[in-house]
Parts: C-alpha cells; sequence; structure tokens
C-alpha cells in the first residue's frame, strides 16, 4: 500500500467514523425499555468516542499531505432496539478489522507513529464490541 492509498483508507475510515456517530445518537434516541437505560447512556458516549476517533483520523490524514474527508458513509436504522445494537455491533467489528489492516499499512510505510495512534483507536473499538456484546447478551 502506497501513502496515497492509505489516505484514501483512512478518509474512508473517517466517513464511516462519522456514520457511526450520527447512527449512535439516531439509536440513542430511537431505543426504548428500561432494559435499555444504561445502553442508551453507553451509546453516547461511544457517539463522541466516534467523533474523537474522526478527529484523531483527520488529523493524521492531513499529517501524511492529505485532505481530510467530509464525506458521511451510509447510516443504518431500524425501529427494533435489538436491531439497533446489531446494526452497531457490525459497524464495530467492521472498524476492528480497518484498523487492524491500516496498523499493518502504516507498518509497512514506515509510519510507525500513525500505527502506534491506530492501535489505540482499535482498542476503544474493541471496547464497543463489548459493550455492545454485552447489551445483546452474547
Amino acid at each position: 500500500m502506497t501513502k496515497e492509498d492509505l489516505i484514501a483508507a483512512l478518509n474512508s475510515d473517517i466517513s464511516d467514523e462519522f456514520a457511526r456517530a450520527i447512527q449512535y445518537i439516531n439509536h440513542a434516541s430511537l431505543i426504548t425499555g428500561a432494559r435499555f437505560s444504561a445502553t442508551q447512556k453507553e451509546l453516547l458516549v461511544h457517539a463522541t468516542e466516534e467523533m474523537q476517533h474522526a478527529t484523531t483520523l483527520a488529523d493524521q490524514v492531513a499529517f501524511l499531505g492529505g485532505r481530510p474527508t467530509t464525506g458521511v458513509a451510509p447510516v443504518q436504522t431500524s425501529d427494533d432496539p435489538e436491531e439497533m445494537l446489531r446494526q452497531d455491533l457490525a459497524g464495530e467489528k467492521g472498524a476492528v478489522a480497518r484498523y487492524k489492516q491500516r496498523i499493518r499499512a502504516a507498518m509497512e510505510i514506515g509510519e510507525f507513529g500513525l500505527a502506534r495512534i491506530l492501535q489505540d483507536v482499535l482498542v476503544m473499538e474493541e471496547e464497543h464490541v463489548k459493550d455492545l456484546e454485552t447489551a445483546l447478551g452474547l
């Protein structure tokens, strides 16, 4: 992967982070029932963390000489609380897989600082997976 390819991939990740933040806010607003009270609060925490990830990635894209995207990936919605959480979980699992790829790519082109920053993002995404699996009883 070239530096330009990595910039493009990171921009795609930024779009995904924007979408997940929007999706979390939407789901937190719509999820109902006493069973989901704590989950609703956690979704809002996740939304904030996704925006932090987007900011971190944008800074890295700019540092690498690229222009951070303002695009937003598709957002999934549902009327069913369990489906909302499954949508969120699928997004987080996808992010975990992508960040593992980005870390490897950054290491391959000698961007060790970027790889370290992406490792921090990966740890948070893995925590999101655990939170959502717990909420779903998995």
